[in-house]
């Protein structure tokens, strides 16, 4: 495989590879590395980049494993999730900042959601990943992906809920 054919294979998710990392590890630096990382593993095994029948579920699935590999060694220290996907030309200051702030703590409930909850919100609401897709990805039932799925959304939306209503009646 030449280094043309690789480019053409990776490049297109090469992002997604840096979204999910950054979710795992929030830190940009570490997920910066991380897709690095990964990178660097695929062009090593070029070889058998053609037996995968999904090189970029694969890609996602190494990226997931070096993640949680990094999280449980002792690099893995207070690091600060951070949104800036999307942002309104002529909004209203307080506009602005209501929607900094709802940002900020859907940001917190995902962190505080169970690992497998958080990594199922990540690839489907925000990589856009089908349900199939996700539960390869993850080696897990198709079932068990949309309950898990349907029991984050309904966590962030109950939180979410309960700090915008907070102290009214």
């Amino acid at each position: 495989m030449t280094q043309k054919e690789f480019l053409n294979i990776v490049m297109p998710f090469k992002d997604k590879v840096f979204r999910l990392a950054k979710r795992l590890l929030v830190s940009t630096e570490e997920a910066e590395d991380a897709t690095q990382e990964v990178l660097l593993k695929l062009w090593n095994n070029k070889v058998k980049i053609t037996e995968y029948k999904n090189v970029e579920a694969f890609s996602m699935t190494m990226t997931k494993n070096y993640c949680f590999d990094k999280l449980k060694s002792k690099q893995a220290q207070n690091l600060k999730l951070v949104h800036s996907n999307y942002e309104e030309k002529n909004t209203p200051l307080q506009k602005q900042v209501e929607l900094n702030d709802s940002v900020n703590w859907v940001g917190k409930i995902i962190a505080d959601l169970p690992e497998q909850q958080k990594m199922i919100i990540q690839l489907r609401d925000i990589e856009d990943y089908d349900l199939d897709e996700i539960a390869k990805m993850l080696e897990m039932n198709n079932t068990a992906v949309r309950v898990a799925l349907s029991r984050a959304r309904k966590t962030i939306r109950e939180k979410l809920t309960n700090t915008h209503s907070y102290g009214v009646k």
